[in-house]
């Protein structure tokens, strides 16, 4: 299938399979006596793919990676645990950095609701901050 029809099929720009194709994300297809792109119905379900993976929050390296792995012949599973893993440690630590900075401009927020302007001098921009 030419690159508009699979654009189309899987719900993904032309602009992105060629970007796609261009990480190593996606095969280079055949091409057809004129040039075109040519590819197989196979590369929806990798689009597919590559779209959970993203949503995920896994990087296009990461996603590479597996693809690679896949591609070898072998299955990627441990490969993902270990990522998926990672990417779990992460968020908690995002979250526990957020939660932090939350408290911490709760904090501000609450110290700033009685304004006294005679606190205030001319060398701060604002003591609340």
């Amino acid at each position: 299938m030419r690159i508009g029809e699979l654009a189309e099929a899987s719900g993904t720009s032309t602009k992105a399979l060629r970007f796609y194709e261009d990480a190593g994300l996606l095969p280079p297809p055949e091409r057809t006596r004129s040039g075109y792109r040519d590819y197989s119905p196979e590369v929806i379900s990798r689009l597919d793919f590559i779209r959970r993976s993203q949503s995920a929050g896994l990087t296009l390296a990461q996603i590479r990676e597996i693809l690679e792995i896949r591609d070898g012949g072998q299955a990627p599973c441990a490969h993902v645990q270990q990522l998926l893993s990672d990417r779990l440690a992460d968020l908690d630590r995002q979250i526990a950095e957020l939660q932090a900075l939350r408290a911490t401009v709760a904090q501000l927020k609450a110290d700033a609701t009685t304004v006294d302007p005679t606190r205030c001098d001319a060398q701060s921009v604002c003591r609340y901050l």
